[in-house]
């Protein structure tokens, strides 16, 4: 199969400006015209005096006259379209009016109307101010280009008053929403966060029971997140389990896509009281990869597959598997992906095992383990990738399974990024997430992966895969990580390793309750109310 390849954006500007450019060098040269004869002076004042009296009609057009005739003439052709969006009133102030008007009435009475409308939004507004308490705000970029991610964090966060303000004038959203574009905010009262409470779950790991392994705040939990467009739905574990009666939710990935499956497990079986209704499996299946949570009344699974590459490796063990000499298989996939065709929602990851070194190794045939070559990390990222969308594309069908890739989990082990003080180490002992930051925040993701994503997920077209873009919205949560409270190599941290963060606390991993709840609220939101999401690209 041919590899898939980008197109460029300039594909279609470049023939265009040839043309223009041969039709300017290729204009004949003017020649001198003979003397008028008394007919053709006749005809010249005809013309001139038609061409005048067209002008003259032209400037008394009415304008809505023009604009029509000028997205007639633009059809499907970008730039006019472009040109007429610059004198186009905005929809989505049409589609408020639409809501606040009736169509009846004249055009002084709409005004008065409006007017009177964005008064009492302003009174609500400032009795909204007034009445509740402040809470913390901190904005987050949405995009994968740095340069873009800095734009955003240096400009400052909306307020609170202004999302109470947009929910009181009920304008009206455009159909999708990029609801990796907002901010962090603090629920104090725990109205929406957490979505669940860590000894609820019965199902959660030592790793993850951050306040059962001896943390004390719980503030972690409690941090909501709010697009600036729009707002998430609440989460319905009922209703999610109804959308997965008789279908399989498959998460395929490294210990961070685990992470979030756990947090999805305690999500849904919250809504299944009875425990002989509701089950575990762990390490079954083919090599003991899959995990396994069955909800028996709604013959439904949600279940994890150890595939930390995605590709073959020599780490893909489900349970010894710390591998430091990490060699890969680039091109072989079927060993794993095989397992995968008959889930109806298929969640992908793989990063965090590509860091521990600047190149990769890769195997030049997978039937001898000793011969590899060198390869940049983003360059065996990109190809891996390419491995894992030609099975998508040939294996996949997207009438019945929907298929998911999600962004860079960050990790926090400088503190230097976001300012902290001398004696701060790594994530240890962060309580707040990263707070009104004003300039570039580099936590030391490799972007250059997350770039490598979004291109081969804009190359497939037979299945779309969607990107769950979480990467900067995450990175400001520093205050989330296990820290020293979890496990290492199987054990609880003893008190002596709690106090040595340098060398214990995981910086990698994220408590539950906590920020992977949010990755599957917006999984939950293309699942259940079929909400079309934009990426942040």
């Amino acid at each position: 199969m041919a590899q898939l390849r980008r197109k460029s954006p300039f594909a279609a500007a470049a023939p265009a400006e040839a043309a223009k450019q041969d039709e300017e060098e290729e204009a004949p040269a003017r020649r001198h015209r003979a003397p008028l004869s008394l007919a053709g002076l006749l005809v010249s004042i005809f013309l001139v005096a038609t061409f005048l009296y067209n002008e003259q009609v032209a400037v008394v057009r009415p304008p809505a006259a023009a604009d029509a005739d000028a997205g007639a003439a633009g059809g499907d052709f970008p730039l006019a379209g472009a040109v007429r969006a610059r004198s186009a009133p905005d929809l989505r102030l049409l589609q408020d009016d639409h809501h606040r008007r009736v169509n009846s009435r004249s055009q002084i009475e709409d005004e008065e109307e409006h007017h009177d409308a964005q008064q009492q939004v302003g009174r609500e507004a400032e009795e909204q101010r007034t009445a509740e308490p402040a809470r913390l705000v901190v904005a987050a970029p949405a995009r994968a280009d740095k340069r873009a991610a800095v734009a955003a964090m240096t400009a400052a966060p909306p307020s609170n008053s202004s999302v109470e303000s947009r929910a009181a004038s009920a304008v009206a959203e455009p159909p999708a929403c990029n609801v990796y574009q907002g901010w962090w905010t603090y629920d104090a009262e725990g109205a929406q966060a957490p979505l669940y409470r860590e000894p609820e779950c019965e199902f959660l790991t030592e790793q993850v029971t951050c306040m059962r392994n001896g943390r004390r705040d719980d503030s972690y939990q409690r941090w909501r997140w709010q697009p600036s467009s729009c707002d998430l739905p609440r989460f319905d574990a009922r209703a999610l389990l109804e959308r997965l009666r008789n279908k399989r939710l498959m998460f395929v990935g490294d210990s961070l896509n685990r992470n979030q499956w756990e947090s999805m497990v305690c999500l849904v079986q919250s809504a299944i009281p009875s425990r002989d209704k509701k089950s575990l499996a762990k390490f079954v299946g083919p090599n003991g990869s899959l995990n396994v949570f069955t909800a028996t009344e709604y013959n439904a699974t949600v279940e994890f597959y150890w595939a930390p590459f995605l590709v073959q490796s020599n780490s893909d063990d489900p349970q010894v598997h710390s591998v430091v000499d990490r060699v890969i298989a680039w091109r072989s996939i079927v060993k794993h992906a095989k397992h995968w065709r008959s889930a109806d929602y298929l969640v992908f990851n793989t990063y965090i095992w590509w860091l521990n070194t600047f190149e990769m190794k890769v195997l030049k045939n997978p039937r001898v383990s000793s011969r590899y070559t060198l390869v940049d990390r983003p360059v065996a990222y990109r190809e891996v990738l390419k491995t894992w969308a030609k099975w998508v594309d040939r294996h996949i069908d997207p009438k019945r399974t929907k298929v998911f890739f999600m962004g860079m989990s960050p990790n926090h082990h400088m503190p230097d990024a976001w300012g902290a003080g001398p004696d701060a180490v790594k994530c240890a002992m962060e309580t707040q997430p990263i707070l009104n930051h004003t300039g570039p925040l580099y936590v030391g993701t490799d972007w250059r992966l997350h770039d490598a994503a979004e291109g081969v997920l804009r190359s497939m077209h037979r299945v779309p895969v969607h990107l769950v873009d979480i990467t900067a919205l995450s990175e400001y949560r520093k205050d989330a990580h296990t820290s020293v409270h979890t496990l290492r190599q199987g054990k609880l941290l003893t008190p002596e390793q709690q106090a040595d963060p340098r060398h214990y606390a995981d910086c990698i991993h994220w408590c539950l309750p906590g920020l992977p709840d949010t990755w599957n609220h917006f999984l939950y939101t293309q699942i259940v109310s079929g909400t079309p999401l934009l990426s942040s690209s």
